[in-house]
């Protein structure tokens, strides 16, 4: 682990979830969890024209009419939706089976050997849960393990176990199809693709591995909170088929059905991101794997000059170019089936922030 390796925030120490859940007495969830607000809450249901775009990659690198008119869908689900699933992306099934595998059996350790990764103190890095700041906050109903992957000099090897959770293949893959969608993005914004891809092929991943139990009052929990991604873009894989995932459109929560084998790919903060979360279930686990990518730490992030007129007070030196907008999201739970899930995640080191409308 190098010295130029710098800390990216901490979370404080929470009750274990898996283990909670797993109590057979448990007829009701503790009051820290329970999220009145989510009777307010309209949840879309059975509504076609509510569901995420499906953009074929196969599609996208053709050189004839299909690649046109899937550019144009491309552009359509980013500026619209912030939200689609990549079908036939070309990342190895294998690959991927393992990655899920390793999922399964780390949430399966007995709790004193996954405590061996617990988070350390000022580090959000680790078993535990992300952004726990005060005694009074609501928490999530479900547990992970975050650890960084590139660049490489920023791992954390006391997170990398003897029996490997994530490989290096399965991240390289995944940063492959990452920079391939850079480059289509900039593209359709009328830039050379190099634009994009050369500001983030260096960049960072980090991952973090989500495991959502089954709660006896799934409709009064969440996943994960309500809130948007600090990256650029992410990658998500389903491990198994139980829902949860929600993005906000229109001020209603839009459940995503995930296509097997897709990748569920979302816009970020740095290009600018829609809210989301995680409900679960009250029967199943759910699992997924979410492959964040961004640029390096020391990179400045502002609008791109040649999509900015010369002087225009509505953009300056901010964190997003303000091109795409993406979803507020969240996760929900079931009450008898749990979920995990897996992010490649990189946590940002600058503050969100959003074009300048004078105020």
């Amino acid at each position: 682990m190098s010295s130029s390796r710098r800390e990216i925030g901490g979370s404080l120490p929470v009750e274990n979830v898996q283990e909670l859940a797993s109590t057979k007495e448990l007829n009701s969830v503790p009051d820290r969890y329970v999220r009145p607000e989510l009777a307010f809450d309209v949840v879309c249901v059975d509504d076609d024209s509510l569901k995420i775009p499906v953009i074929d990659l196969t599609r996208l690198n053709d050189d004839q009419q299909f690649a046109h008119e899937e550019l144009a869908k491309l552009h359509h689900a980013c500026e619209n939706w912030g939200f689609f699933q990549l079908i036939n992306h070309g990342v190895c099934e294998d690959v991927i089976e393992k990655m899920k595998d390793d999922t399964k059996e780390f949430f399966k350790l007995p709790l004193e050997k996954k405590r061996a990764y617990a988070q350390l103190p000022n580090s959000i890095e680790g078993y535990g849960q992300a952004f726990v700041v005060s005694e009074e906050q609501k928490l999530d109903w479900g547990d992970m393990l975050f650890y960084r992957l590139l660049p490489v000099n920023e791992r954390n090897m006391r997170l990398w176990p003897i029996q490997p959770l994530l490989s290096d293949q399965y991240a390289a893959e995944l940063k492959r199809v990452a920079l391939v969608l850079f480059g289509l993005l900039a593209k359709n914004l009328g830039l050379e693709p190099e634009k994009l891809t050369d500001h983030f092929k260096n960049g960072s991943q980090g991952v973090r591995m989500n495991y959502y139990p089954p709660s006896p009052q799934a409709d009064k929990v969440l996943g994960i909170s309500p809130h948007s991604d600090a990256d650029a873009l992410t990658l998500l894989v389903q491990v198994n088929q139980v829902q949860g995932l929600q993005i906000r459109r229109g001020g209603i929560w839009v459940p995503v059905e995930p296509i097997s084998g897709a990748l569920i790919v979302n816009i970020g903060d740095i290009i600018e991101s829609i809210e989301h979360r995680v409900v679960v279930n009250s029967k199943e686990e759910r699992l997924s794997i979410a492959a964040f990518h961004s640029s390096s730490s020391d990179v400045n992030i502002g609008p791109i000059p040649d999509l900015v007129k010369e002087n225009d007070p509505n953009y300056i030196t901010i964190m997003s170019n303000g091109i795409y907008k993406s979803i507020e999201h969240r996760a929900v739970v079931n009450p008898k089936e749990e979920r995990l899930s897996i992010e490649i995640a990189r946590c940002c080191y600058w503050s969100d922030s959003r074009p300048f409308e004078g105020k």
